[in-house]
């Protein structure tokens, strides 16, 4: 491959320049490799998705990302089929709301800016693995890359192609964008609305935004048969939705993680390497099996990516399946954690929305997890302790009672 003078060779090669493709892309072309970034649509575009951005991406990304989220969320408002609510603030924020259009044009203006070429509206058709390194064929052209990351979404062509007989499993998302106004928002400043008995096996939101709510049901378990049924049902028991019109929705698949695509040594059944290709992002379906975020686990995938690029670049002993490594101890343990509680919040949610005004330190602690303070596995181990020891408080003073 390396004796055709005539085809650039590029340091590595980015298919898809979402927040996964382009936090790699800028990585790589800060520490001087030459990367070629290819996306299929062009930025700034309009992406369904509920923009949520755990606040734990503080830890991650540079403080100017900011000036493009569109509202911090500081509680959230937990409803059961738009009865009960409950509200939860806290004093620091637990998440930042962001629009995908103005997010991603971001992070590719940040790659742009730091030497990433960038090719917009050229869809990759085919790439294949070479002796020592990736070709990649668009209608444009023919490209050739020391190393391919595939960051191209729930539908990648990198995974088909690359990683045949890898596992899929999307879920089914609809949502809709209202625009409001420069009217108080709905369900409070600061708040989002989650109601984890609007779906069968899922939660749906209410996510405000800059003069707009997004407004979505998910399916997070299996068995969303019929999402528009559900979503119409979830707009017109939602109360404080009735003085605007709803649009259409638009629907998107989720590429769950899945604790059924692991072994029993804890790999994937087809890996997040192959050869010189990795898979981040959604199209390495890292989402949280929880309540879906993926942008978070988008960019932590990209970073993770870039670090085994540059260690391998800078010693020849080291293996691109330091990145799956990294994954696997860093993300898939937490998911296994967060996999436990969503099969138990789903499989029972109205006995789970019963315990959070009985038991609010929990969602406190749950905010630690938002925030990066708390993980999944510390998060499971003390809510654990700590409804134990309220139960044990209960029986004794129902026996001092007696």
């Amino acid at each position: 491959m390396l004796t055709l003078p005539e085809v650039k060779v590029y340091d590595a090669l980015v298919v898809g320049m979402g927040p996964a493709g382009a936090t790699a892309a800028y990585q790589l072309s800060r520490a001087g490799l030459s990367v070629l970034g290819l996306d299929k649509a062009t930025h700034p575009r309009y992406k369904v998705c509920g923009g949520g951005l755990s606040a734990r991406i503080d830890r991650i990304l540079e403080d100017d990302y900011k000036s493009v989220v569109e509202h911090t969320i500081y509680g959230i408002q937990f409803s059961y089929r738009g009865a009960d609510p409950f509200f939860l603030d806290s004093s620091s924020p637990i998440a930042y709301m962001v629009m995908r259009d103005r997010f991603d044009h971001f992070l590719v203006e940040k790659a742009r800016q730091v030497g990433t070429e960038v090719h917009e509206d050229e869809p990759v058709t085919s790439c294949r693995q070479l002796h020592d390194g990736i070709e990649v064929t668009t209608d444009r052209g023919r490209y050739l890359a020391k190393v391919l990351i595939g960051a191209d979404g729930a539908n990648s062509v990198v995974a088909q192609q690359l990683f045949p007989g890898r596992r899929s499993r999307r879920m089914a998302t609809l949502e809709s964008e209202v625009p409001i106004g420069p009217v108080p928002h709905y369900p409070g400043i600061g708040r989002a609305l989650i109601d984890i008995g609007a779906t069968p096996k899922g939660y749906a939101w209410i996510f405000p935004k800059h003069e707009r709510l997004s407004i979505g049901v998910g399916d997070l378990r299996g068995g969303l048969a019929s999402p528009k049924k559900i979503f119409d049902q979830f707009v017109r028991g939602e109360k404080g939705l009735a003085p605007w019109n709803v649009p259409h929705p638009v629907g998107h698949p989720l590429p769950l993680f899945s604790e059924h695509n692991l072994t029993e040594d804890n790999r994937e059944s087809s890996e997040l390497v192959n050869g010189r290709a990795l898979l981040v992002g959604d199209a390495a379906h890292l989402v949280d099996p929880l309540f879906g975020e993926g942008i978070y686990y988008a960019v932590r995938s990209g970073q993770l990516a870039a670090e085994s690029i540059l260690n391998q670049a800078h010693d020849r002993a080291r293996s691109l399946d330091d990145y799956e490594r990294a994954v696997r101890q860093e993300i898939y343990e937490e998911f296994r954690v967060a996999v436990r509680m969503a099969s138990l919040l789903y499989s029972y949610p109205r006995f789970c929305h019963s315990l959070i005004p009985r038991y609010p330190h929990i969602v406190t602690l749950y905010y630690d997890v938002l925030r990066g303070h708390e993980t999944y596995r510390s998060f499971y181990v003390r809510a654990k302790s700590m409804i134990k020891t309220s139960f044990k408080e209960l029986l004794l003073e129902a026996v001092s009672l007696r």
